[in-house]
């Protein structure tokens, strides 16, 4: 039932897609410079987990449309630092570009964390290959089967998350104050599926997630999907309303806006391709096609599909838009953005 699930969100997502094209002598004189060239791909963490798993997926079909040789190289370090800092510095020639943690390189960013050299908005985009949806569930034994139930709690409903500032915990902190929930989160679990763990005893009544992380639990009957992240109701849930839809209720709708559009901002940026800022615009036209043309090619949508792993492209142009908005923001909502990201809230 996954597999389907992923099978049907991926072709909605390949199908909505747009693919750009660069002019057709830049194309050519950029299709020369990459034919038998050598394109470095960093990795920013260790072999063998998503990041990887996603980069040596994906490679083969890059040279395909490229035609160079796509070398991956793992650079861990830092949380991902290391890497990050290790493409944003490298030669803008259009021959080094890697997968980042985008949403945790923004909140390093924004907390002016050290070693954090880089500016997220200034990469040179390919596009990206999967972003979060994220979910608030409840347990079907609780007496919440509605996002309005949460809201109109007579008591403060209990939360659970992972570390102070981890995903979980971020969602719940902002989300529940913006949108007048009161709540009370719980922190600490060693992992998400702890949370999930701590939702079937009953000793949390709900947990902010990914949509990839939520469904078994969804599918087996143990939870309930009562609110989504995405601004306008995704297609995959088309009937949960977005937490969006409950701003105009809230005390400060226009603050509250501003609060919720950073947040959305942050979970978009997902997992992006990057190149150093300040490369050719014609190499970087022409990577962004083969990007593009690399996501949309049936045998490596049914690779990752088999795989269960989930897609959510979007092309370079957007990415770049998406990587501006997390990290340009009013003092007042970057404020309350850092505190949540440090486990002040």
């Amino acid at each position: 039932m996954r597999r389907t699930f992923l099978k049907g969100a991926v072709a909605s997502i390949i199908a909505g897609s747009t693919l750009t094209f660069a002019g057709v002598a830049a194309a050519q004189d950029a299709a020369s410079f990459y034919d038998g060239n050598v394109i470095k791909w960093i990795v920013p963490y260790n072999p063998g987990g998503g990041y990887d798993e996603y980069s040596r997926a994906v490679a083969p079909f890059l040279e395909k449309y490229t035609g160079a040789r796509v070398d991956i190289v793992n650079l861990p370090g830092a949380g991902g630092m290391k890497g990050a800092n290790e493409i944003y510095d490298s030669p803008a020639d259009g021959l080094t570009i890697g997968i980042i943690n985008g949403s945790a390189m923004v909140t390093n960013q924004i907390s002016e964390i050290e070693g954090a050299t880089y500016n997220v908005a200034d990469y040179s985009y390919l596009g990206r290959m999967v972003a979060d949806l994220r979910v608030l569930v409840v347990g079907v034994n609780t007496p919440f089967a509605s996002f309005e139930d949460l809201q109109n709690a007579p008591d403060p409903v209990v939360i659970g998350a992972t570390g102070l500032g981890g995903s979980t915990y971020v969602d719940a902190v902002i989300t529940g104050p913006a949108l007048g929930v009161e709540q009370r989160v719980i922190h600490g679990f060693d992992n998400s599926s702890d949370v999930r763990q701590a939702l079937l005893r009953g000793d949390v009544a709900g947990m902010w997630g990914s949509l990839g992380s939520a469904l078994q639990g969804v599918e087996d009957g143990d939870h309930i999907i009562v609110a989504q992240s995405d601004p306008e109701r995704s297609a995959l849930l088309p009937d949960v309303p977005s937490v969006f839809e409950f701003i105009d209720t809230s005390a400060n709708p226009e603050q509250t806006r501003a609060v919720m559009n950073a947040w959305d901002a942050l979970n978009a940026v997902g997992r992006p391709v990057a190149a150093p800022p300040g490369i050719p615009a014609d190499r970087l036209a022409f990577l962004q096609e083969a990007f593009a043309q690399a996501m949309a090619d049936p045998e490596f949508v049914e690779m990752m599909v088999s795989a269960e792993r989930e897609l959510s492209y979007v092309d370079g142009a957007r990415m770049a838009q998406i990587a501006a908005t997390a990290t340009n923001m009013s003092p007042e909502v970057k404020a309350i953005m850092v505190a949540a990201v440090q486990g002040e809230i």
